[in-house]
């Protein structure tokens, strides 16, 4: 279910330009329970389904996600396993972090991965501290070691234009830019347990504060320019564990909230004057803990939609 917000325009309603033809869909991982890959037109449809293996040693398997440019999915189960799989549901490539390339025995979490256009596959290996480019044959072309002190618990981590990395660090709560040979380059702390951050194209970066309950924008000189905080102003909406983000090619931010109960949606689009766009409210499928998603654009729903439409 979602609720469509409608505006007063002199004489009568309109559609926000977000909904005018609105044919995106929705990625979703969630964990906690509800253990699920979907794929979901925007009022919460589910088009396409998987049960995953779900929570690992009694925390939850989903903290990121993407869907790739050959439209298979590319997720991770456990832990320490990263995997693409096909809408047919079958694994095509996988690579386990916790005996790979020297793991063995060692103490390792991934929470963040990303596949690059020439096949490759750069995970962040939290605990062992480092972000390592795997070939398809899981041999490591690159290695970038991450920062210290707690630099080396990580979440989400997206990759610049630059070719840099944009770690964040729940403990001690740190975003991190790191360049490829891991010196840091700019950082901003949040004194939270920092889950996600994004740069947006005007250079700053949206920063989603995992416990802080808020999303802040900052300048590349760290100031805070703007944000939303507990609720969203004008709304019914309580901010949780904010986590997942996209800036939309209208401009407006897309956001996680997660372990926000069942009375508030799990994903808000948000203009920048924080008035609420669209809502994905899905808790029967999503439950508390849609941590990771994607809004997949007209070129990626098309793609999607052919392929689903030719399953079995």
């Amino acid at each position: 279910m979602y609720r469509l917000i409608f505006s007063l325009l002199v004489s009568g309603l309109f559609l926000p330009a977000s909904f005018a033809d609105d044919n995106r869909l929705v990625l979703v991982g969630a964990s906690y329970g509800k253990n699920v890959l979907a794929i979901c037109e925007t009022n919460g449809d589910v088009l396409w389904k998987m049960d995953t293996a779900g929570p690992q040693k009694g925390h939850a398997g989903h903290h990121d996600v993407h869907l790739l440019t050959n439209g298979n999915i590319l997720f991770h189960d456990s832990w320490t396993k990263t995997q693409e799989i096909t809408l047919e549901k079958k694994v095509v490539w996988e690579y386990d972090s916790k005996t790979e390339n020297g793991n063995n025995g060692k103490k390792v979490d991934v929470h963040a991965f990303a596949r690059l256009e020439n096949g490759d596959t750069v995970i962040v290996e939290s605990g062992v501290g480092r972000i390592i480019h795997v070939n398809k044959d899981g041999e490591i072309t690159k290695q970038v070691p991450l920062g210290e002190d707690g630099r080396q618990k990580t979440r989400l981590m997206t990759l610049l234009p630059n070719g840099n990395y944009l770690v964040c660090a729940e403990k001690p709560g740190v975003v991190t830019e790191y360049d490829g040979n891991g010196t840091v380059v700019w950082e901003y702390p949040t004194d939270t347990r920092v889950f996600g951050a994004i740069r947006l194209d005007n250079g700053n970066t949206l920063i989603c504060t995992g416990s802080g309950n808020s999303v802040i924008e900052v300048s590349p000189d760290k100031k805070v320019v703007w944000e939303l905080t507990k609720t969203i102003p004008g709304s019914d909406i309580t901010l949780g564990w904010m986590t997942d983000l996209q800036e939309l090619p209208n401009g407006n931010f897309a956001i996680g909230n997660c372990h926000a109960g069942e009375d508030n949606p799990q994903i808000v689009e948000v203009s920048r004057d924080k008035k609420v766009i669209w809502e994905f409210d899905e808790w029967e499928l999503v439950g508390n803990g849609l941590a990771c998603w994607q809004i997949l654009n007209t070129e990626q729903s098309k793609m999607i939609r052919e392929k689903i439409a030719t399953l079995k």
